[in-house]
Formats: C-alpha cells, sequence, structure tokens
C-alpha cells in the first residue's frame, strides 16, 4: 500500500517534469529526497521484548540478540531488550547459552515476549566445559587486576565530570483511568469518593520530572587519594544544595575492589579472590568495544540469600574490565552500570560513564531514602492483602555521570587528603554559561520544568526551610527565631530530683555563624534547686568548624558514670535509664575549651576545667592521709573521635560527615593539674572506644561495642566506673520492671559494682520487623554483654557497699521492639560468674520505646 502511495505521488509531482525548467527540476528532485528521508526516519519505531525461560518462565539476563544478522545487542539484567525497527522486513535470532536459538520475524507488534525452549541436546559434558571457560577467563582477570586497574597502576590523573540524578517516573506505565470506588449502603452500592491520584500523577510527570539536581566536578587522583571538587551544583527547589545527597555515593568508583558498593551496602565481588567460591559463572557470548573483542561472563551469587548479579565485558587481549552491570533485587532494586573507553596511549581502560538505577522491590512498609527524595509506600494494605498499585510503586531513581577531558599529568599535591569531596563557595551560584560547557546535551523539556516547577514551589512552600526545621528535629533542637531550643533537656525523672524540668537553648546561624551563646536552667520538684548552665564560644576556622569557649555549670551528674565528651548525643525524647538513679553528686564547674576537627578525619575537644564536688551521698574518699567529705579538681582533658573509614565533605558551611562508616576510634585522657587552683587530687583517667555498625538493605542491623577504661592514682569514687546498671534492687521481679536503658546491663543492680579499670563487649543484632496482627509489627533484637574489671585500693572509698568485677559479669536478652506505636518489651538474664542464687533475681523485664518521628 506504502508502494501504490508513493508511486502515484512520485507520478503526479513529476507529470510535467519536461514543462518546467532544470533549476525547477533540481529543485523538486532535492525536496522529494528530503522528503523520502523523513519518511525513512518517521518509519522507524521502538521494538521492545522480554527473553524468558520457556519451560520455567524465569527471565533469562543478557540474552544475545541479532537484528536481520547485523546488529548484535544483549538484553539487560531483567531479560528486556530495546531496538529500533529500520525497515519493514526484520526478523531478529535470540540465542542464550543452554537454550536453542529461535528466530522470530516482526510484524506490527511493538512488544514481543520472547520464549527460549531448553536445548536438552547441549550436555553436562558442554555446561561444564562453558563454565570451566568462565572460570578460567575470571581467575586471569582476577589475577590481573593489579595492573588494569586505574587506581592500582596509575600514579596520577584527572578529569572533569558531569553528574545528573532525576527521581521520576515513565507516564507510559501508569494507568490514566479515574477511579471510583463504592461502598455498600443497605445493600445498595453508593459512590464513596472519586480517586484521581493516577490520573493526576501521570499527568505531572508527562511534564516533569519529581526531583532533580546536577553537579559538575573536577577529580584528582595521586598516591591511591582520589579527591573530588564539585565546582558547581544544582539542586532543583533549593536555593543552597542538600548537601548530604550531592555526596552520597550511590555505587563504587572502581569495580577492581573486593567488595562492591550498591546504596552502601556491600557486596563480595565477582572479581575478588576468592570469586570462584562465591559465585556461578556463564560464559554468554563475545562482543566488540572501542574494535576489542570482549568476553560476556554473566555471574550470580552461589547463596540464595544474597540476590548479587550482573555481567562482565572482559577484553580478550588483556583481560580487563570494559564494561560492567552489577545487581541486586530485594526490597529496593538497585542497578549499577560502569562503561569504559580503551586510551591506546596509556594501554588502559578508563572509567566514562557510571550509571545508577534504583527502583522499587518487594517491602512490607515504606522506604525512605535519600533524605526523602524517594519514597516507596509497602506492598501490603491495612488489611494485609496485596494492594493496588500506587504512584509510588512507578517511581525510579536514575543517576547519569560522564567523565571527560582525562589527562594522566603530574599532580604535585592534593590538598587536604582526609577530605574526599570539597565544595567550592561559587559552586552553587554558577551562571548558564557555565552549565553549558559540562552538559552534553541541552536539558529536555521534563528537566526544564522541573526546575522551573519545584524552584517556584520550594519559595511558596518554603521547602528548605522544612529542611532544615527536620534536620535539627532529627538532633533534638526546635528552631524560634534565633534560637535552637533543647528537646534532650526538656523533662525528666530520677529518684534525686523527682521530676525535673529544664529550659535550654543556643542561638543558631539566625543569630550569628561566629558567635554562639548557649544555657540552660533545670527545677527538680523533689530536691527544690534550681540548676544553672551558661556559655559563650567564637568561630576560630569555618573550613575546620573550630570553636572556643568558656561555660558555667552547676548541676549534678550520676556516680562514677563515663562519658566521652566528643560522642554528639542521640537525640531521645527522655532518657528512662536516669529514671532510677538516686546517687549523685553536685558540681561547680568552670571550663573554657576547644572543639575543632582540624586533624583528618577526626573530631576533638580540648579543655580545662575547675570543679567544686559535693557528693550527695554517704561517701567518704581517704587519700593524702585526708578524708574528704568534698573537694576540688582541675584537670585537662582531650577527647578525640577518629573515623578512618568515614568520608569527610568540605562544604561552605563547615566540613560534614556524609557518609558514616565503622569501625569508629574514641580516645579520652582526663589528667588532674596537681597545685592549680586548689586541686585535692592526683590521677589520670585514660577511656578507650571502638564501635563497629553494619545496616543491611533489608533493615537489618548488626551493632558491636568495645570499651575499656583505666583510672591511675587517687581517683573518688564519683570519677570513677559504675559499668552502666539499669537494675532496681528489689525482691520481687514486677517490681524490678522499668524501662530499658541504652547499651546498658539490665540485669546489674545500681550501685552494685563499682572499678577503676574494666573491659566492656556487647553484640547486638536487630532483626528487620515482622507482622503479628494488622497494627503489631515488632522487629526483633538479640543483645548479649559481657564485663570485666577491678578495684585497686578499695580501703579509700568509705560509707558505701559495693564488689568489684574481678569474675566478670555476663547478660544476655532479647526484645520484641515497636510492637505498638513504638512500645516493646525485653527479657534479660545473668549468667556466669556474678550469677545470683534464686533464679528470679538473674531475670530483668524492661519495657521499651522507640520514638518514630516520621524524619
Amino acid at each position: 500500500m506504502k508502494k501504490i502511495v508513493l508511486k502515484r505521488l512520485f507520478y503526479c509531482y513529476f507529470c510535467n517534469i519536461k514543462k518546467t525548467n532544470y533549476k525547477l527540476r533540481m529543485k523538486r528532485i532535492l525536496f522529494l529526497l528530503l522528503f523520502f528521508k523523513s519518511i525513512s526516519i518517521q518509519s522507524q519505531t521502538t521494538i521492545l521484548g522480554e527473553v524468558r525461560d520457556g519451560l520455567s518462565l524465569k527471565i533469562l539476563p543478557f540474552a544475545t540478540v541479532k537484528v536481520n544478522n547485523k546488529i548484535k545487542i544483549n538484553a539487560d539484567i531483567d531479560g528486556k531488550i530495546s531496538f529500533q525497527n529500520p525497515d519493514d522486513n526484520v526478523f531478529i535470532n535470540i540465542s542464550y547459552i543452554g537454550y536453542k536459538t529461535q528466530r522470530i520475524d516482526l510484524n506490527n507488534k511493538l512488544f514481543y515476549v520472547i520464549s527460549l525452549i531448553p536445548d536438552f541436546g547441549f550436555t553436562k559434558k558442554q555446561s561444564d566445559s562453558n563454565e570451566k571457560k568462565a572460570k578460567q577467563v575470571i581467575q586471569k582477570a582476577v589475577a590481573l587486576k593489579r595492573q588494569n586497574g586505574f587506581l592500582k597502576n596509575t600514579k596520577n590523573f584527572s578529569f572533569n565530570s558531569y553528574n545528573k540524578l532525576i527521581v521520576t517516573a515513565n507516564p507510559d506505565s501508569i494507568s490514566s483511568q479515574i477511579d471510583t470506588i463504592f461502598q455498600d449502603k443497605k445493600g445498595i452500592k453508593v459512590i464513596k469518593k472519586i480517586d484521581s491520584t493516577s490520573f493526576k500523577f501521570k499527568k505531572i510527570v508527562a511534564k516533569q520530572h519529581l526531583f532533580e539536581t546536577e553537579k559538575a566536578s573536577f577529580f584528582q587522583f595521586k598516591n591511591g587519594c582520589l579527591k573530588e571538587t564539585i565546582i558547581g551544583s544544582k539542586m532543583a527547589g533549593f536555593k543552597q544544595p542538600i548537601y548530604e545527597v550531592l555526596g552520597f555515593s550511590l555505587q563504587s568508583f572502581s569495580i577492581y575492589d573486593s567488595e562492591y558498593s550498591l546504596l552502601n551496602s556491600r557486596y563480595k565481588s565477582p572479581l575478588a579472590e576468592n570469586a570462584i567460591q562465591n559465585f556461578n559463572f556463564i560464559l554468554l557470548d563475545t562482543a566488540s568495544i572501542d574494535k576489542r573483542k570482549m568476553y560476556l561472563v554473566y555471574f550470580q551469587n552461589k547463596k540464595k540469600n544474597v540476590p548479587f548479579d550482573g555481567i562482565l565485558y572482559i577484553d580478550i587481549q588483556n583481560f580487563a574490565i570494559a564494561k560492567a552491570v552489577m545487581h541486586t533485587k530485594g526490597i529496593l532494586e538497585l542497578s549499577g552500570t560502569h562503561e569504559f573507553r580503551y586510551l591506546e596511549t596509556e594501554k588502559t581502560w578508563f572509567p566514562t560513564s557510571n550509571i545508577f538505577k534504583l527502583s522499587k522491590g518487594k517491602n512490607d512498609k515504606d522506604i525512605n531514602i535519600l533524605v526523602g527524595t524517594v519514597t516507596f509506600d509497602a506492598d501490603l494494605d491495612s488489611n494485609f492483602k496485596i494492594r493496588k498499585k500506587e504512584p509510588s510503586d512507578f517511581v525510579y531513581l536514575i543517576s547519569e555521570t560522564k567523565n571527560d577531558q582525562i589527562t594522566f599529568s603530574n599532580i604535585t599535591k592534593i590538598q587536604k587528603p582526609g577530605i574526599a569531596i570539597l565544595v567550592t563557595d561559587e559552586a552553587q551560584n554558577q551562571p548558564l554559561e557555565f552549565w553549558d560547557h559540562f552538559r552534553r546535551d541541552t536539558l529536555e523539556s521534563r528537566s526544564r520544568q522541573t526546575y522551573l516547577f519545584l524552584d517556584s514551589i520550594s519559595v511558596k512552600r518554603r521547602f528548605e526551610k522544612k529542611v532544615v526545621f527536620g534536620r535539627k528535629i532529627i538532633n533534638g533542637f526546635v528552631p524560634i527565631g534565633k534560637v535552637d531550643l533543647d528537646l534532650r533537656k526538656f523533662a525528666n525523672f530520677n529518684n534525686y530530683e523527682g521530676f525535673r524540668i529544664c529550659i535550654a537553648g543556643v542561638s543558631n546561624e539566625f543569630f550569628s555563624r561566629k558567635f554562639r551563646l548557649e544555657g540552660y536552667t533545670a527545677y527538680g520538684t523533689k530536691d527544690g534547686e534550681f540548676k544553672y548552665n551558661f556559655g559563650a564560644a567564637i568561630r576560630v576556622g569555618r573550613k575546620s568548624s573550630s570553636w572556643i569557649g568558656i561555660s558555667y555549670t552547676d548541676d549534678i551528674q550520676e556516680i562514677a558514670s563515663t562519658t566521652f565528651a566528643v560522642e554528639n548525643r542521640q537525640f531521645n525524647l527522655f532518657d528512662t535509664r536516669l529514671f532510677n538513679i538516686s546517687s549523685f553528686y553536685n558540681y561547680v564547674s568552670w571550663k573554657g575549651y576547644l572543639e575543632t576537627r582540624i586533624i583528618p578525619k577526626t573530631e576533638s575537644i580540648w579543655e580545662i576545667s575547675h570543679n567544686i564536688i559535693d557528693p550527695k551521698f554517704n561517701y567518704t574518699f581517704l587519700a593524702n592521709g585526708k578524708s574528704y567529705n568534698s573537694f576540688n579538681l582541675t584537670t585537662v582533658q582531650l577527647s578525640l573521635q577518629w573515623s578512618p573509614f568515614s568520608q569527610y565533605m568540605q562544604t561552605p558551611n563547615g566540613l560534614l560527615e556524609n557518609e558514616k562508616r565503622y569501625p569508629k576510634f574514641t580516645v579520652q585522657i582526663n589528667k588532674s593539674v596537681p597545685k592549680t587552683f586548689k586541686n585535692d587530687f592526683d590521677f589520670t583517667k585514660l577511656d578507650f572506644k571502638t564501635e563497629y555498625e553494619k545496616k543491611y538493605i533489608d533493615g537489618q542491623l548488626t551493632n558491636i561495642i568495645f570499651s575499656m577504661g583505666y583510672a591511675i592514682g587517687d581517683a573518688p569514687l564519683t570519677h570513677l566506673y559504675n559499668n552502666s546498671p539499669n537494675s532496681l534492687n528489689n525482691d520481687k521481679l514486677l517490681l524490678r520492671t522499668t524501662l530499658d536503658g541504652d547499651n546498658d546491663f539490665e540485669t546489674m543492680y545500681f550501685n552494685e559494682f563499682f572499678s577503676n579499670q574494666y573491659a566492656f563487649f556487647q553484640f547486638k543484632h536487630e532483626f528487620r520487623s515482622f507482622t503479628i496482627l494488622k497494627q503489631i509489627k515488632p522487629n526483633l533484637v538479640f543483645i548479649f554483654r559481657s564485663a570485666i574489671g577491678n578495684l585497686t585500693n578499695p580501703e579509700q572509698h568509705v560509707g558505701i557497699r559495693y564488689k568489684t568485677l574481678k569474675d566478670g559479669y555476663l547478660e544476655s536478652g532479647v526484645q520484641l521492639n515497636k510492637i505498638y506505636k513504638g512500645a516493646g518489651i525485653g527479657v534479660f538474664y545473668r549468667f556466669g560468674p556474678n550469677h545470683l542464687r534464686n533464679f528470679d533475681d538473674n531475670i530483668a523485664i524492661r519495657i521499651s520505646y522507640k520514638l518514630d518521628i516520621g524524619l
């Protein structure tokens, strides 16, 4: 039909060609050629398909597809294919190792489900031979990865990079139907509401994306140190970008490491030294990249509970990686694609493109990631049935990075190598000409509309202020004008003060970025005393977040409790452990301090203080041939936390730990200063703590803590170690039931043990939540704790009865947290050397409450 129409058009157009002049004939011929060309372009359509096993219907990833025996492509990790159909007479051949090759003649359809039949003539011998060949290729790639890995074999290089991250949805995948929801009233169905959510959502994503950000960077590498300098940043809806999003590592930079990371979850790499033991490998096919032949090797983790697979394009000549696709699917589906270009002069494959994609997997609870820029609703509705698909089910995040202007010139020095990412002061104010230079293509219409819409709505709905407000709430502060009220101190209860009501605050950036005022006043309803604190500080280093300050405090403190000054206190609405404490000492303190991050990958506080100590319990300390019921202490202290594996970002607002990684190490040294400001005792305290934490992509979490302390010299009991007990000394189990603490011994009685030297170990594993009933979705936590210690010179401490930990202490327990609206319950048991005679005395029941503020 198309040929007949074109023939008639040709005849009509040229029927009088002899009567026209030469120029007119040439114009008509040129017009006709352009017309045919436009028809040719318009006639190309995109053909989509999916390759599956014809018997089991499972996806066949990376199947080989040949179009007209000329164009060769591969299906993706999900078995999907896509190509342009150039003409009417097209056929494709689809092949996969162990399956019969199938030919399909394309007709008018745009989507094909291709079912391949297993080749039963494909013998085990052939399968074993393929597997053996694949392993040989991998073993050579592993053996040569040091010379092929550009981070290993190259001393210096630099390149420019452009990244674009969008959160969006494909409008074609969303139904535009408007649903009518009925309800039954006395046997008659009446309209309850009209649900146009999907229709409205499709209308939005057809015009724009949901979120978009761009950044332009300059990378430098020297002697194992890779540093990124962000010279341009642009985030839709924000004048000042969310730096956590800019610096978040979505995928590993190198594929040659022993572990590979996707969204902060780490997997054993198919290129690790023991890869053959951990993965199954299949040699799928060969291909060509940059005119060099490749092996296509599919890999899959042998453990079924670790759904990690992908494909490696391995250079046949030097066994370097020319392309890699890493993939995992659980509650989220993640993929990382790495593309390389062969540099002939350097004889190496250099990364030119990284693509990270995140979409919804199977999840039974809501998921928020990347500071809430991506949200996925749970698969189940309130009645635990598979719910109808919502717009959030079609949302996905895609981040694409392009690298160019690669140079291997000598880099003399990288400034501040401990800071992985530096954001320049002018990055957020770059002009349009700057972005035109870095963008390879002009922004498509949806991207332009995203900026216009989100920028305008951000001003209207004050998104930026809400983000700032949310950050402060998470840390326990409520901003009110130029002051942030401190919720962490607002109200509490203990057995000495009764109810403690406190008003506390600190000046914020609206007051000044260079000066800081802070303070609190508290009142105890039982002791009837007011407590005070006030202080001031001045910033002496913006980039190192350094402050010098002074403070005055008149307050009380639990005896023998040790805290690390440098540790940021986590926000709890109230500290439940304080409920049961009755032994305190009063201290009046004058303090001067310096807090800084000037040492790479550390945060430290240096201070000198003078304290007047007055124990509020029956206690006498014998030292220097005297008896002391109160005393003076002048001390100097260094508290330092080192995070060698964390990643730090230098922003215009200061230093930011944008990727918290473990283990972390904390050291604290406290030394009294003899003959200074009436100091009474000479002693030294050394404290150490290390913490390891691993979060799993399915919501599980493992936490390990080890700490130890040693006090040398004449240290009073008030400043020793009580090993953090949290149990009331009562004969009846139910009367000992109380609220749980955090990293405390739940079965140890208050004031039961004191030490001047100790070691503590805790293992805690939190499993993902599970469903019992409609509103009951707890998560199970297993906990084990142990400690050992001693107290030298016990005769110095008079007036209080206690034991030591020389024989050790053991307890374990289980908790069911968040059973209902944050409330839970736990049971703990004391065993080992300090096991008590009565069985009930070794048991502690704890009520937990985990507040979820939804941020």
